[in-house]
């Protein structure tokens, strides 16, 4: 039985290769031997490591089929992502055998699951950001991966790649923000420093005060008594209330502000009877308009909290309502 299921090393393998007939028929002998006896899972696995490793002494035309095999393997379920980490040899990458096998194991993938289930096995083995390194270092860029995978018939794959660098980006962005404010930098410094990203990074207003509101949020330890925190809250917001309102210079932005203060109160329970008071405290401090508020309140906000959130703030939504009504008011009296 031994010698029957060491079918997974390079002596063994290659007469399975010679045709894609037989390459099609061996996943489903290997799925069904795999499931009959599940301590050969793992070994099977670190066997198909080991092959990768030594794609150099296959023709093209073997690493074809192995890498469709590899796919099918991969959208079974019989092996994991972490395989990859085979791919991630310097020789191979240098002589550009990891991407050539790449684009043929992921199309033979989606071909069988799709994107969205090919992201989830690589998220799960932490492999969804090192994807770059398919190539060597002097090519390891999201422009020249996107344009290589999509060359190839791959652009989800490299949309998806575009997407976990964009986020990595910002998760890098986020920890360096942090890092500031924690360091008690100047403003003026870490509103420059903001700037310079935006530009440097393409990233919108709308997702880069969702960004600084998480960092200014994440910098500081809070208190535990819900009686406490508010205060709290209020005295660190309005230490950072230029930096905000820096970056709200747009609704939507305002909008995207107001829904990140719901979600965060929401989730911190400590926070549910602050909702009220930050919104008016940016207010007051013109980081969020009056537009904004009410916009929020009739139509823009999310599920979480909405009751608790719209009864605390009624009576302020009426008093702005009023107010803008005596303001017309007096305006027509004027003319």
């Amino acid at each position: 039985m031994l010698l029957e299921l060491n079918l997974t090393t390079a002596g063994m393998l290659r007469p399975c290769l010679t045709s894609w007939w037989l390459a099609e028929c061996w996943p489903q002998v290997f799925n069904k031997l795999i499931r009959r006896y599940k301590y050969l899972e793992k070994g099977f696995e670190e066997e198909i490591k080991k092959l990768l490793l030594f794609l150099k002494g296959f023709t093209e035309s073997e690493r074809n089929k192995l890498a469709m095999l590899a796919g099918i393997l991969l959208a079974n379920g019989n092996i994991s992502a972490s395989i990859l980490n085979s791919l991630y040899n310097e020789n191979l990458v240098k002589e550009g055998v990891s991407a050539a096998f790449a684009v043929k194991l992921f199309k033979s993938w989606i071909h069988e699951k799709d994107i969205n289930s090919v992201a989830g096995s690589l998220r799960k083995v932490g492999m969804d950001n090192r994807l770059m390194e398919l190539f060597p270092a002097n090519k390891r860029s999201c422009e020249h991966f996107s344009k290589y995978f999509t060359d190839e018939g791959l652009k989800e794959l490299a949309d998806f790649a575009r997407n976990q660098q964009s986020i990595g980006a910002r998760k890098e962005l986020q920890k360096e923000l942090q890092e500031l404010m924690s360091r008690g930098e100047p403003l003026k410094d870490i509103i420059a420093y903001v700037k310079d990203e935006m530009k440097k990074t393409n990233i919108s207003e709308q997702t880069m005060i969702g960004i600084i509101w998480t960092s200014v949020m994440s910098c500081v330890e809070w208190n535990k008594k819900e009686e406490l925190v508010t205060e709290q809250a209020i005295k660190h917001l309005k230490q950072y209330s230029p930096l905000l309102k820096t970056f709200t210079s747009q609704g939507l932005s305002e909008i995207t502000l107001m829904l990140k203060i719901q979600e965060y109160c929401y989730d911190n329970i400590h926070f549910m009877k602050a909702f009220q008071k930050i919104v008016v405290l940016l207010y007051k401090a013109d980081v969020l308009s009056e537009e904004a508020i009410l916009k929020w309140y009739t139509e823009a906000h999310v599920a979480k909290g909405k009751s608790v959130f719209l009864e605390q703030m009624k009576k302020f939504v009426e008093w702005l309502k009023n107010a803008e009504e005596e303001s017309e008011s007096d305006e027509e009296e004027a003319d």
